[in-house]
């Protein structure tokens, strides 16, 4: 276990496609960085049970830049560091696929293939549920759930607790 990573988050509007990213940078067990963007889906399409879960549509995302064009940030904050998700296959198929989408290469971040994961650690842990806002009642880590900046930093402060157990 290391307390130097990166957790992340995406919201997505369809599918794997990406509408929002959160991102938070631990060195040394302290956040030295949060980075947050809204990001233009493919045709800025979205299921409607994604708006549900998250409320962002496609007027909040019609005048903001694509995958692509917010990658060099998220790649900026990735590049071969440790990564963070609460549901890490979910996260990292959405990066992956979406990457792929734009026809970049996922090796060009240096990553580890299976990044770890707080729903694992805390369901390892017997915590039933192990959902992020449930894992977040009991440690009483605010939470703004399924907006991905405030995941992010949950996960962060959950996977920094977890350490701490150890």
């Amino acid at each position: 276990m290391t307390n130097s990573f990166t957790a992340i988050d995406f919201e997505t509007a369809i599918n794997h496609h990406i509408c929002s990213v959160g991102i938070v940078t631990v060195e040394n067990g302290v956040i030295i960085d949060e980075f947050h963007a809204l990001i233009k889906p493919p045709n800025n399409q979205y299921n409607w049970h994604n708006i549900q879960v998250h409320g962002i549509t496609e007027r909040d995302t019609q005048n903001v830049a694509h995958f692509n064009v917010i990658y060099p940030e998220i790649k900026k904050r990735l590049f071969g560091k440790t990564i963070v998700a609460h549901n890490e296959s979910f996260d990292r198929t959405v990066l992956y696929k979406t990457m792929s989408d734009y026809g970049i290469d996922y090796q060009d971040l240096n990553i580890a293939i299976k990044w770890e994961c707080t729903l694992k650690i805390y369901k390892a842990k017997g915590y039933k549920p192990a959902k992020l806002d449930a894992c977040c009642k009991i440690h009483n880590i605010q939470l703004k759930h399924h907006e991905a900046l405030s995941d992010a930093r949950a996960c962060a402060k959950l996977f920094l607790i977890a350490q701490g157990d150890n």
